[in-house]
């Protein structure tokens, strides 16, 4: 057993919410995905430097107030506490072990991260993310603890909405662990309920230490996905203690609705070199701003899901064209690093057409730092061809899922973007 403690500010810089913007009845509809450079006040952002002071500062504070809610305050102190470790896990080829993740008071919830690194001693890039279920359905080691915070009905062995021993070992193939631990990259992973359990009805999780909102409409109140990604960027604050991780070569991954968590993350925190959201469409890599039947659309995503964001984002289901921004604009904040868009094609709800479109739309913002971002101008079809470019793009065969062809596209892109 050992304990880490990182005291002190952090690199996570976001700016206070702004309460002068418009309402979004007020704001000019703008068909087309907008110029992630051009500021709200019409001004475009021509240099690096008006970009890392104006623009990018201003994008983060619109992402806040209009989508996800403010960025929760960054804790004074994390603290990571090794519960177990096995260094001769995966046959010999690596160490595994939970961290206990303490931040604010005892009585706040605590995050337990699973950390897989290969042997040979290198500090190891590490992917990076939460998972749907808990870490005990990712290994049979009995050691890896059941989480106790609410869980859905659909995962293995879940009774009553708590997670139990019969799903243990269940969905390794979801984040497996032997196999990126044998490509040489560690990974780390944790329960997203740890942070905030995914119901809407129940003041829990992180929620329950912020003040109550009273209403329906939460304005700019932080919504789940941005707890999930203040999560992330805590696990980070244990990582880059950690001496067996690189923490210049960390990438941040994420499927579905934490596909959406992973592109937050990765654009709202530096330290995360690479950024990989998974099949996250509508609110996540997918257009706001679309035509497309078969995609999620923003007013449905709100209806069925109304936690995920802030209430000032439920207007612009009735004109998505009213949002001063759109998820080309998350892409951009993630300039001058590699992000990578997978999908699949038989996932026409998370419209990965229209995510390449997002790619490309974000090209302005890193031309301003030197570099391309996505090159082709033609998606790649679903026959497995990888486009890794820094800005990269993949499309398999199949349905929604996150699966070990997925994962071999995240480390056949880190090859070249973290070697």
């Amino acid at each position: 057993m050992r304990s880490l403690a990182l005291l002190g500010a952090l690199v996570v810089t976001v700016p206070a919410v702004s309460a002068d913007f418009p309402p979004p009845d007020k704001l000019p509809a703008k068909p087309g995905l907008p110029d992630p450079t051009v500021m709200l006040d019409g001004s475009k952002t021509t240099t690096k430097d008006q970009w890392e002071a104006k623009r990018k500062p201003e994008l983060k504070t619109l992402f806040q107030h209009y989508m996800y809610g403010r960025y929760p305050a960054k804790p004074e102190t994390v603290t990571g506490k090794v519960l177990f470790e096995d260094a001769k896990a995966f046959g010999g080829k690596g160490t595994l072990r939970e961290v206990e993740i303490t931040f604010g008071p005892p009585e706040w919830p605590k995050m337990y991260l699973l950390v897989a690194v290969p042997s040979g001693g290198a500090p190891a890039a590490c992917f990076v993310g939460p998972n749907f279920g808990g870490n005990h359905l990712l290994t049979d080691d009995p050691r890896v603890r059941i989480p106790t915070a609410w869980v859905p009905a659909g995962f293995p062995g879940v009774k009553d909405g708590k997670a139990t021993e019969a799903g243990r070992g269940t969905q390794a193939d979801t984040w497996p662990l032997a196999e990126v631990v044998g490509r040489g990259y560690a990974v780390a992973t944790f329960y997203c309920g740890d942070i905030q359990p995914d119901r809407p009805t129940v003041r829990e999780g992180m929620r329950a230490t912020m003040p109550a909102v009273k209403g329906e409409e939460r304005g700019d109140e932080t919504a789940t996905i941005m707890w999930w990604a203040w999560g992330v960027h805590r696990a980070v604050d244990y990582l880059v203690t950690d001496k067996s991780v690189d923490p210049k070569r960390l990438a941040v991954v994420g499927h579905s609705r934490l596909g959406k968590t992973a592109l937050l993350a990765g654009a709202f925190d530096d330290r995360l070199a690479v950024v990989i959201p998974n099949q996250a469409g509508c609110g996540g890599s997918g257009p706001s701003r679309h035509h497309d039947p078969k995609a999620e659309p923003v007013e449905r995503i709100n209806k069925a899901f109304p936690h995920w964001f802030a209430g000032n984002f439920k207007p612009f289901g009735a004109d998505p064209a009213k949002l001063p921004f759109d998820q080309n604009g998350l892409v951009a904040l993630c300039a001058p690093r590699p992000v990578l868009f997978t999908n699949a094609a038989d996932d026409l709800w998370a419209n990965p057409a229209g995510q390449f479109e997002v790619l490309k739309a974000a090209n302005p913002a890193y031309q301003l730092f030197g570099v391309e971002g996505v090159t082709a101008e033609a998606a790649p079809g679903p026959g497995g061809t990888l486009l890794d470019s820094r800005l990269g793009y993949w499309i398999r065969p199949g349905k929604h899922a996150m699966s070990p062809a997925d994962w071999k596209t995240y480390m056949d892109f880190a090859d070249k973007w973290l070697k």
